[in-house]
């Protein structure tokens, strides 16, 4: 086993390498099914040293052959093993078959499932469908599927949990829940976004020693990130520097009530290293803000040709925490969008600019699901249905650099590579988090990086303050919980 990789690939891409490895590297099919199986046991074992019985659910495909391996090999190690077929024999081919056959001759018990409850197993190991899945599971795989959520026994699934799309991570219908999931020859992209979390567990990983050159021959379209990966763009700063070396974001928003938004963001922005940060709100709260974060430069703004001087001296504009969508907040934006600097929309700039749609080179739009259902013209359910084709979309859509927020936040500009955030956790899931995340965003553009590479290192940054977060558990989070961490993270 190997740390988990960064490149994530599609079902159909982990079928071609299994495919390049076999016809061009000499490697049998049955040897990568074998090497499969050991993976899993191995990991079964470290996971649970005292195991003595399990089940294993087998379906008619490879992943099926791979519990069939499971099964022999559990079983000459001396665990009592219970293989329940969700395939007839007489249906099974290549090495499916022949796994089937091993397990025979090593006297593996075998049953047809029948729907039958799975209680009284110490472990159970799902390996029915795997990534052949094209529709939500019907019929008898439904039950069994069914079944084993039912019990209280730990789950193992191997490759990915049966009834995920291994490529848009959603429960088709109904999936496994798992413990753990061996993820082997590549790392599926669903297993990190949607739904794929919640049914995966822990997720380990196996290459099943593949060579190198392999994975050559597959060009990557998604990888995933994370603040190891990337902290090493953040740099030590010149003794020698001072604050105008460091950019001066500029904040607009905080309508009657929402002046919280703003500051966040304007927070977010100086405790990641901005040099300057200015907030343009209403002038009732203008004076508020800079009480409570005398750092933040506040400036009472009521008519668009407020902004120019404020403008003329920002490097970045970040538009939306708190921005409303009445007339003023219409106003606001609307100078902004004529401004040549380079922007960070969130909020209710998003929403705004789904009203007037328009493409812009020079912005990082940062929607969460809502808010790019609303920009696509959809509904928030078909955007998570399948996220990695709604971010396609939206890029293609509005230009510059798209945040898909979310659980496995994904992050596309120009390059047409899926960046996805595998950091972060369900206490992030409360009002704020975006405020900051467009703050820090914000911050790293007004340092000089461009506009994909603030965006990809701010997701990772912010998910990675999010879980340093979590020492006192995920809900009861506040924003505000964040700025500790992020000051740390930044300073690497």
């Amino acid at each position: 086993m190997r740390p988990l990789p960064h490149d994530l690939y599609r079902a159909a891409q982990v079928r071609e390498l299994d495919r390049l490895a076999i016809d061009y590297y000499g490697i049998s099919g049955y040897s990568l099914m074998s090497s499969a199986g050991q993976a899993v046991l191995e990991q079964i074992r470290r996971h649970w040293p005292r195991l003595r019985q399990i089940a294993i659910l087998c379906g008619g495909g490879n992943n099926g052959g791979d519990g069939y391996v499971i099964a022999r090999l559990a079983r000459q190690a001396g665990i009592e093993v219970e293989v329940h077929m969700l395939a007839s024999p007489e249906s099974l081919r290549g090495d499916a078959r022949h796994a089937y056959e091993d397990a025979v001759a090593a006297a593996v018990s075998m049953i047809g499932y029948d729907g039958q409850r799975l209680d009284g197993f110490e472990l159970i190991v799902d390996a029915m469908l795997g990534t052949g899945l094209s529709g939500p599971p019907e019929g008898i795989w439904r039950e069994a599927i069914e079944a084993v959520n039912e019990i209280d026994s730990p789950v193992v699934a191997v490759d990915i949990p049966s009834g995920l799309s291994a490529d848009t991570g959603c429960a088709l219908g109904c999936a496994v829940r798992a413990d753990l999931t061996v993820s082997v020859i590549g790392l599926k992209r669903g297993l990190f976004t949607a739904d794929g979390p919640d049914h995966c567990g822990k997720l380990v990983f196996s290459s099943l020693n593949l060579p190198e050159e392999v994975y050559g021959h597959i060009p990557v379209q998604a990888k995933r990130i994370d603040y190891p990966l990337l902290a090493p763009q953040l740099a030590p700063r010149r003794k020698n520097s001072h604050k105008g070396e460091h950019g001066h974001v500029l904040i607009v928003g905080g309508e009657q009530g929402l002046a919280g938004a703003a500051r966040m963001a304007g927070e977010a922005a100086a405790r990641c290293g901005a040099g300057l940060v200015s907030v343009a709100t209403r002038s009732s709260h203008a004076s508020r803000i800079g009480a409570t974060r005398p750092e933040l430069m506040c400036h009472g703004v009521e008519s668009p040709e407020q902004l120019n001087p404020l403008l003329q001296q920002a490097t970045v504009v970040a538009v939306g925490p708190g921005l409303g969508q009445e007339a003023w907040g219409r106003a606001m934006l609307g100078r902004i969008l004529e401004s040549p600097l380079p922007l960070v929309l969130d909020a209710d700039a998003l929403n705004l600019l789904a009203d007037e749609p328009m493409r812009h080179d020079k912005w990082v739009l940062s929607p969460h699901p809502g808010e790019a259902a609303r920009m696509l013209g959809c509904s928030a359910a078909e955007v998570q249905q399948d996220r990695f084709s709604a971010i396609a979309s939206l890029e293609a859509s509005y230009g510059g650099v798209i945040v898909l927020k979310g659980c496995g936040s994904l992050v596309l500009g120009d390059d047409g590579e899926i960046a996805l955030c595998s950091e972060g956790n369900p206490g992030m899931a409360c009002g704020g988090m975006g405020d900051l995340l467009t703050g820090v965003i914000a911050a790293l553009i007004a340092q000089g990086m461009g506009l994909q590479q603030a965006a990809r290192l701010g997701v990772a940054l912010h998910g990675a303050a999010g879980d340093a977060a979590t020492e006192k558990g995920e809900r009861g989070m506040l924003a505000s919980d964040l700025f500790r961490p992020l000051r740390r993270l930044v300073n690497p």
